[in-house]
């Protein structure tokens, strides 16, 4: 299978199961119409319909598109990893029970794990406003 090149930091997070640091990636506060893709394989892992504002510090996710997480016992012992499904790429930890949406899931996620494609029919300068 043939992945997309990513930076040092990116790697670090994707292959190594690094965190980047709250409230510095570029989705954490970021509410545009598209979906979430894994930025290792291009994937489609979230709607934009399903992001809510958790206040955590990472993008986070009440729901996935079908097959399109693998959740995974965390090393910890508590958490709960969540990888894509197709390349194994890490992107975060689910956390359930919260009460933070109606589905009662919250997917956090580091935004160097996820690339947003915009809804297609739209803009850029419509995007960008």
């Amino acid at each position: 299978m043939s992945y997309n090149n990513l930076t040092p930091e990116e790697e670090r997070i994707i292959v190594r199961k690094g965190t980047e640091r709250p409230f510095s990636g570029e989705y954490d506060n970021f509410y545009k119409e598209g979906t979430y893709v894994c930025r290792r394989c291009n994937q489609p892992l979230f709607s934009s319909k399903s992001k809510f504002d958790a206040g955590c510090g990472w993008p986070a996710f009440d729901d996935s598109f079908p097959n399109a997480i693998k959740r995974l016992p965390d090393p910890d012992g508590v958490r709960m990893e969540i990888e894509c499904a197709k390349c194994g790429a890490h992107l975060g930890h689910e956390f359930i029970g919260e009460g933070l949406t109606a589905k009662n899931t919250r997917e956090c996620v580091n935004s160097l794990s996820i690339r947003f494609i915009p809804a297609r029919g739209r803009d850029k300068e419509e995007d960008d406003k």
